[in-house]
């Protein structure tokens, strides 16, 4: 079911406002459920203005127009970070628990810091007043501008990985569980790049299947 679209505002970033937390970053994610390549995540904090922005769910935008958007993005924000959690890691902490440390990491970045967030159904502990509402993405202005830079740098990483792994077709599929995928997965083995832990790829390193050869 595709759900209907939605303009954000400032309604959870201003319920912070109201206690004195005047920096609140956006947090938003990419890559979650993807077999291959890392989880992305981005923190973002938009000047306190209640400027309307064009910025929206990154989901809701072509490619084209997320480029444009997460320029932009980059360029109003009071401070901005990206970090990603690799597949090694996804396979020891499990996805949320890598989800969650990219997460930190990112805010742990941000200069100057945030005094609140506002995430897209991310429960994170990162000692701050947080409101983690579904669907922030295309909710809160600071969580869409968070998805901006998350997908577009996620999408970058994964156009240079269909290079290094050529036949897998990240650069189409980005690494979800497209039946392109599948069949690629079936023919070349697992490479260094995919998920052990996700229940297609451990179904294939059961059978003993050759790893993804270069040669």
């Amino acid at each position: 079911m595709t759900l209907p679209s939605v303009t954000p505002d400032w309604a959870y970033e201003r319920e912070h406002w109201r206690r004195g937390y005047f920096r609140v970053a956006g947090v938003d994610e990419a890559g979650r459920g993807a077999w291959a390549g890392p989880v992305t995540v981005a923190a973002v904090i938009l000047p306190g203005l209640a400027t309307d922005y064009p910025f929206r769910d990154s989901k809701q935008l072509t490619p084209a127009v997320r480029e444009a958007l997460a320029v932009q993005v980059r360029e109003v924000a009071l401070s901005w970070a990206v970090e990603h959690a690799w597949p090694e890691e996804i396979d020891r902490l499990n996805i949320l628990g890598a989800t969650h440390a990219a997460a930190l990491r990112a805010l742990a970045r941000l200069n100057p810091p945030p005094q609140a967030l506002v995430t897209d159904y991310l429960k994170l502990r990162a000692g701050l007043p947080i409101s983690a509402p579904p669907r922030a993405d295309a909710l809160s202005y600071s969580v869409a501008a968070a998805s901006l830079l998350a997908k577009t740098e996620r999408d970058r990483l994964m156009l240079e990985l269909d290079g290094e792994y050529p036949g897998y077709g990240f650069a189409g599929h980005k690494g979800y569980g497209a039946p392109a995928h599948r069949a690629a997965l079936q023919s070349l083995g697992v490479s260094p790049v995919h998920r052990r832990s996700f229940a297609p790829v451990r179904a294939l390193l059961s059978r003993s299947e050759p790893l993804f050869d270069p040669q």
